[in-house]
């Protein structure tokens, strides 16, 4: 098989199951920004972060090549051909979340990105994933688990957040708290 099929040449290109779209169709714009996210998650999960934190970011990497399937499905497309995010997904990432958070310092004032490289990544990940987020909520076609896919794109960008906290506590960088002028 190619790469290449000249098929998208004309801004075309094909849901899973067969439906020609448009490539600035909402879906395709959904599933789009979530692959976008997912290279940014490969570049944190390259970084400085603990061997538990990699292996739960290719987790993580996997559940969102799950959304995009699911966001990328014709809407007749038979169900049970396709993966799905379970609230046990979900849970998981609690689960993450309550033990990163259990060594920290409780939040005192809002956080600026910065510090180091990684924390920079978390940060930019957290914004490209409120903006999955967004986009799949402009989705107007119902699709099967999508729900569960706009649920898990938000427990994921509170995750990103606290990653890039817990990464500045295990490197011993100063997080940067915003000061309002005032």
């Amino acid at each position: 098989m190619k790469i290449y099929t000249r098929t998208g040449d004309k801004g075309i290109t094909s849901l899973v199951g067969g439906t020609r779209v448009s490539k600035n169709d909402p879906q395709i714009e959904a599933y789009g920004t979530i692959d976008e996210l997912m290279s940014w998650i490969g570049l944190i999960r390259d970084q400085e972060a603990s061997h538990d934190h990699q292996v739960f970011l290719l987790e993580i990497m996997d559940r969102l090549m799950t959304c995009a399937t699911i966001l990328a499905q014709d809407k007749s497309l038979s169900v049970e051909k396709l993966p799905f995010i379970r609230d046990q997904d979900i849970l998981d990432m609690e689960k993450e979340i309550d033990s990163m958070e259990s060594v920290l310092a409780p939040l005192q004032s809002f956080i600026l990105p910065g510090g180091h490289s990684s924390v920079s990544y978390c940060h930019i990940s957290r914004t490209i994933c409120r903006r999955a987020e967004r986009s799949v909520l402009k989705v107007k076609v119902t699709l099967h688990n999508k729900d569960m896919v706009e649920k898990y794109l938000n427990r994921l960008s509170d995750y990103l957040f606290v990653l890039s906290r817990s990464l500045a506590h295990h490197l011993k960088i100063q997080e940067i708290s915003w000061k309002p002028r005032v």
